[in-house]
């Protein structure tokens, strides 16, 4: 009889879920991701509110033997007292977040570790959750880069805040979300900022982001749904219609692929400078992106959508 090879603290993968209202995601998400892990990764389980059902389902899968620890917030928490929870209390090498309405394929974990165990210039990798046809050659081709260890990477000053791994010394040197400004993206760009490099693994590693419409799995089938399952992000902004909420899956996918390598260009006049051409290049008609301008609001789509305009 063989036995395993003791792990390492440096092999630690400590991974977030935070639950909050949505009791059929939160099942089928945490039963996948705790049924993936092996005995180098360990979910930390956060429970955002009253939602009795969801809660029923956290309390249930916190049995699992993978999950590390159980908290519950009575009041909605939002992302970031709980990220800072895990990442205050965690001591893995790696630390890392799973949305509760994404599912990611076999393996994933182990394989971003691995990129980064060969190349300690990264930062920050994820997968990728957008679809096939939201793939630009032209655009994504010029960003991807060889790694040492036969891996590749397209490279991008964040990741969105699902499925990624990041090492715990950017953590340690950039500190926790702040009050002010707890946006996952600008931390990605600061670690990028600080010389780390961050992206995405190529070929992608696939995260099922069951909120876009066009996941086999989402629970978004009509506009109806969208006032029962609608994302935290569609929620805040006024988004009701499912034509417009896959249209901005679809400019988040554009933008990431369009955006710059050199995080000096995400902030200040670089910025400024960057988003005056990319207006002037809208107004004579030579957006390539899907739809309309990635920053649109709500109203203006749906009517758009609304109209057939």
């Amino acid at each position: 009889m063989t036995t395993a090879p003791a792990q390492t603290p440096s092999q630690i993968i400590d991974i977030l879920m935070i639950t909050h209202r949505r009791p059929l995601y939160a099942r089928q998400s945490l039963k996948a991701l705790l049924d993936s892990c092996d005995d180098t990764m360990r979910v930390w389980i956060w429970h955002n509110g009253d939602d009795a059902e969801t809660l029923a389902v956290a309390k249930e899968m916190a049995e699992h033997p993978r999950c590390h620890r159980f908290h519950h917030s009575p009041v909605n928490e939002k992302l970031r007292a709980p990220t800072n929870w895990l990442w205050e209390n965690a001591d893995g090498a790696y630390l890392c977040k799973v949305d509760d309405d994404c599912l990611l394929e076999e393996g994933w974990a182990q394989t971003l570790r691995a990129a980064h165990e060969a190349n300690p210039e990264l930062g920050v990798i994820g997968c990728w959750r957008f679809q096939d046809e939201d793939y630009v050659p032209e655009l994504a081709e010029k960003k991807l880069r060889d790694l040492k260890g036969g891996h590749r990477m397209l490279v991008n000053c964040w990741v969105q805040g699902s499925g990624y791994l990041m090492k715990r010394e950017c953590m340690e040197a950039q500190g926790l979300l702040s009050q002010e400004d707890p946006c996952f993206t600008k931390y990605c760009n600061s670690i990028a900022e600080s010389g780390y490099v961050n992206g995405f693994y190529f070929p992608f590693l696939r995260e099922d982001h069951m909120d876009d419409p066009r996941s086999p799995n989402t629970l978004l089938k009509r506009d109806e749904d969208m006032a029962e399952h609608a994302p935290l992000s569609a929620l805040r902004d006024g988004v009701t219609s499912l034509q417009v909420w896959q249209e901005r899956v679809r400019w988040n996918a554009y933008m990431v692929q369009a955006a710059p390598t050199n995080p000096l260009w995400l902030r200040g006049w670089r910025l400024r400078l960057r988003m005056l051409g990319n207006k002037v290049q809208r107004m004579l008609g030579k957006t390539q992106g899907p739809g309309v301008n990635p920053q649109f609001k709500a109203t203006a789509s749906q009517e758009r959508a609304t109209t057939g305009s």
